[in-house]
């Protein structure tokens, strides 16, 4: 193992007090939440997939999201997002970040700069920079995919009109970078995934 003889293994959190990123990195306690279970400071922690912080809405699925505003990941997002034959996860976008999908179970449609590509279990998605996207459950069974992007700051986001998503309902019907005028009047509710499919 050339290399790695004597080699330090760092952490990957953010030193916000006077810790070094070498000193022990302690457990976060979980709370409970009508959200679901979420580390409540910054540590490591294991939290089931089913019991973990998420959220519903009717157009984009159900989520768990593994965090909560409170305590969020530093420097990316994660979660596990089911989705509904015919469901997107969101509306087609591309941002200043990276993000990688796997579908765990099930079958989707990847919408990748308007050009569709079937998914199933076991396929993987990396869309660099700027990508335009967005995944939409596909099959006759909901579909589950690991979805992780990095964050950036500041986050630069862009809803395009795309023919194509508007096939799914998942397009803007006028281009903007606005997210909350993107996403206006979709309602979520949060609440964890409970028993998962697979």
């Amino acid at each position: 193992m050339r290399g790695h003889q004597g080699a330090r293994r760092l952490t990957l959190r953010q030193t916000t007090d006077a810790l070094s990123p070498l000193d022990p990195v302690p457990e976060a306690p979980l709370g409970n939440s009508p959200a679901g279970r979420a580390a409540e400071t910054d540590g490591w922690f294991i939290v089931n997939v089913g019991d973990a912080a998420g959220m519903h809405t009717d157009r984009f699925g159900a989520a768990s999201r593994f965090e909560v505003a409170a305590a969020r990941f530093p420097e990316f997002g994660i979660n596990v997002r089911l989705l509904a034959p015919g469901q997107p996860n969101c509306l087609y976008h591309r941002e200043n970040a990276q993000e990688a999908f796997l579908v765990l179970s099930g079958e989707c449609v990847a919408i990748v700069e308007e050009q569709e590509r079937r998914m199933g279990t076991g396929d993987f998605l990396y869309a660099p920079p700027g990508t335009a996207h967005v995944l939409v459950g596909a099959g006759e069974e909901p579909c589950a995919v690991l979805m992780v992007g990095t964050r950036k700051s500041p986050e630069e986001l862009l809803y395009p009109v795309s023919p194509v998503a508007a096939r799914y309902g998942a397009s803007v019907k006028e281009e903007t970078s606005d997210e909350q005028a993107a996403y206006a009047g979709v309602e979520g509710n949060a609440g964890p995934l409970g028993r998962v499919p697979w």
